[in-house]
């Protein structure tokens, strides 16, 4: 364990299995109880859940296996010649993800949905299928779309054009259609700040997702558990890593 690094932006750490779905569930609380402090009482930031039932592969590639567990020692009185390999079977199991929706309250009305993407929706499965279908149902509706994505491993989401990048949020107004705002940045950019799309005649609220990443990592005091000084699980680029030694040496 060492003292976290002055990161300008995003800390790929975060990403890792073990981590990522507290900062997941965590990330998109902080934002809800920033935001009601803004909006409330015309609107309200609320906690929605989508789950579904998903099959992947145990450990492949959410859990990352440091150490290759012991085999118990099995007799026979029967000699086996060839050696067996040890494989992962496709497990199904259910997944509840977090998403938030800006409500109207007097009318019931959703006026943003807002995401956090997950490593689920970004590698092929029903976890992405899930979203893609969540995903183009808002698009093709009446309200307004933001999508942050943190996460370095995994498709991107589809976009019609755009600079490549590592991470990005995007900020989609529903009467600006099929043209959106596009915030696209790399691990040493800070994150950016965006303006959360209200009812037109409503003020914008400034979203600072640094600031809230900030304050879920110092709340769930989850950089006790990381040591930089090492590889993150989705490694980093020669270049990169000797930048973040850098960081941590004149933290």
């Amino acid at each position: 364990m060492t003292t976290a690094p002055p990161f300008p932006g995003m800390n790929p750490y975060l990403e890792s299995p073990y981590r990522w779905p507290e900062i997941h569930h965590t990330l998109i609380s902080e934002l809800a109880r920033t935001l009601n402090l803004q909006i409330v009482p015309k609107y309200r930031a609320a906690i929605e859940i989508r789950v579904y039932i998903d099959t992947s592969l145990v450990g492949i590639p959410d859990v990352y296996v440091q150490e290759r567990p012991k085999q118990p020692v099995r007799s026979s009185a029967v000699a086996i010649s060839t050696k067996p390999e040890r494989v992962m079977l496709p497990t199904p199991c259910e997944v509840t993800e977090g998403y938030l929706e800006i409500r109207e309250p007097a009318t019931k009305r959703v006026v943003t949905v807002i995401e956090v993407l997950s490593p689920a929706n970004k590698r092929k499965g029903e976890g992405r299928k899930q979203y893609l279908k969540k995903r183009e149902a808002v698009l093709s509706s009446a309200t307004h779309f933001v999508e942050i994505d943190l996460l370095r491993r995994g498709e991107p989401m589809p976009l019609a054009s755009g600079q490549q990048a590592t991470y990005q949020i995007l900020v989609s107004r529903a009467d600006e259609r099929p043209s959106a705002e596009r915030y696209a940045f790399d691990l040493r950019d800070r994150l950016p700040k965006f303006l959360l799309p209200l009812d037109t005649e409503d003020p914008e609220p400034a979203v600072d997702i640094k600031a809230l990443l900030d304050q879920v990592c110092q709340n769930t005091a989850i950089d006790i558990d990381i040591d930089y000084t090492v590889q993150s699980q989705s490694p980093l680029s020669d270049d990169d890593f000797a930048w973040l030694q850098a960081l941590c040496r004149h933290d």
